[in-house]
């Protein structure tokens, strides 16, 4: 049983080891791999890609259209004729075709100013795809700071375990000796059994949810789930952010304010469009026909033809019940839904960044608390340890000491964590979540 135990001591710090051997990935370069491959930015990049595509003047209704037509026919008749001379004339089987081809050509000229609206409307079209590619880059490089912090985080209790299970071991062995030389229980042998068992367990599902979020991570990537890997531990943390120039930021760059601001724009090119219907429509058409056929039988056996034909039209609609009052009435209302919708927009920002502000300053002082709470724990674990090698303390107060370090190790680096994370929400609402960082 105590061999079994060993080896699986060993195991678990050898597993521990060979973490922190792993190839190491750097922020930078994690950003940069998700930017390439993640599936979601390829989706959306696409989407920009056609509303592109889509800006253009014929997409507007601006260029003519010009059609080419080309039919062909041919048939067989018997036919018999009577002159007013009175001679009569037969055909048997008789042969005769027509060919016909030419170009078309139709090109509105005015519609009331429709087709520039439409191509304003394309135009806001393709900048809410740049908006929505935005908002999806500063969504990745959130998700993929955060997982790769958050694997900062759990790399430094992953040690913070190792070292108390370090402790536990020595405990363990100190309690043995003790035990063979007559000076300690078989009571205490098994209460450091039991705690180094503890310890096991602890830093087993501390590598367990590491795992976990380096598999997310590497989804994030769009790399292989498998791949192993490490992160740099240190946190940098910015303490010099600034509510206001934040609130300022936000109100420029922040995608989501971009997102109303366009919808609003393109709420008010609808209803111009609407107005527009207004006005005459004025167009003109033109067509230009060869015509080829032949006959064995009538006056005229062979035929050719070149026909041009041209028009100018315009119409207008009168009355239509009432419809077109009914749709500027509605597309009023949906300029002042959008002018709500941005409104509500540039509020719930200012609520989220106030509220992260705040959480973003609660953490810097829980930082620098649990920094000088895990000095005061280390300091109070070495003096400990020195007490416990004389055998001046009891076993269960190395124990107390050893958790109390274990705990503000904990608590410090997640406060780092917290406080880190704050910091990249707050440049999230912002909008100034770069890839370069």
């Amino acid at each position: 049983m105590k061999k079994t135990f060993l080896i699986l001591i060993s195991l678990v710090t050898g597993s521990i080891c060979g973490l922190f051997a792993q190839e190491k990935l750097t922020l930078q370069e994690a950003i940069r791999l998700a930017l390439e491959e993640n599936y979601d930015i390829k989706l959306v990049a696409n989407d920009l890609r056609i509303d592109e595509n889509n800006v253009n003047i014929a997409n507007a209704g601006m260029l003519p259209k010009i059609t080419g037509d080309v039919s062909a026919s041919a048939g067989i008749q018997n036919t018999t004729q009577t002159l007013l001379s009175g001679e009569t004339r037969t055909s048997d089987g008789g042969h005769n075709s027509s060919q016909a081809y030419g170009a078309n050509l139709d090109w509105t000229l005015f519609d009331g100013f429709r087709m520039f609206t439409r191509y304003d409307q394309l135009k806001e079209n393709k900048k809410l795809g740049d908006a929505a590619l935005k908002r999806e880059v500063i969504a990745t490089v959130y998700n993929v700071m955060s997982n790769y912090f958050s694997m900062a985080q759990q790399q430094q209790q992953l040690r913070s375990l190792k070292e108390a299970i370090d402790l536990s071991e020595f405990r363990l062995k100190t309690a043995e000796n003790r035990y063979q030389i007559g000076r300690a229980s078989k009571l205490e042998v098994l209460a450091a059994r039991v705690d180094l068992n503890t310890d096991t367990t602890n830093l087993l599902r501390q590598q367990d949810t590491y795992r976990s979020t380096q598999i997310a991570l590497n989804e994030l990537l769009a790399r292989d789930v498998n791949e192993q890997f490490s992160v740099t531990d240190s946190m940098s943390i910015r303490t010099d952010l600034q509510h206001e120039a934040l609130a300022e930021q936000a109100a420029q760059h922040n995608p989501e304010l971009q997102t109303a601001v366009i919808n609003q724009r393109l709420a008010e090119l609808n209803r111009k469009l609407v107005k527009g219907n207004r006005y005459p429509v004025v167009g003109i058409s033109s067509s230009y026909t060869i015509n080829r056929s032949s006959t064995e039988l009538g006056f005229s056996t062979k035929s050719r033809g070149n026909n041009f034909n041209y028009a100018v039209g315009a119409s207008l609609t009168i009355f239509n019940g009432f419809l077109q009052q009914r749709n500027e009435k509605n597309a009023s209302i949906q300029v002042e839904s959008a002018q709500i919708s941005k409104e509500k927009a540039e509020k719930n920002i200012q609520a989220n960044l106030r509220s992260a502000y705040q959480t973003y300053l609660v953490n810097l002082d829980l930082v620098n608390l649990e920094q000088k709470n895990l000095a005061i724990a280390k300091e109070n674990m070495d003096i400990t340890l020195d007490k416990f090698k004389l055998g001046s303390i009891a076993p269960l107060e190395f124990r107390e000491a050893q958790r109390n370090y274990v705990d503000a190790s904990a608590r410090f680096t997640t406060a780092q964590y917290n406080a880190k994370i704050a910091e990249i929400e707050l440049r999230q609402i912002a909008g100034i979540l770069s890839p370069d960082y």
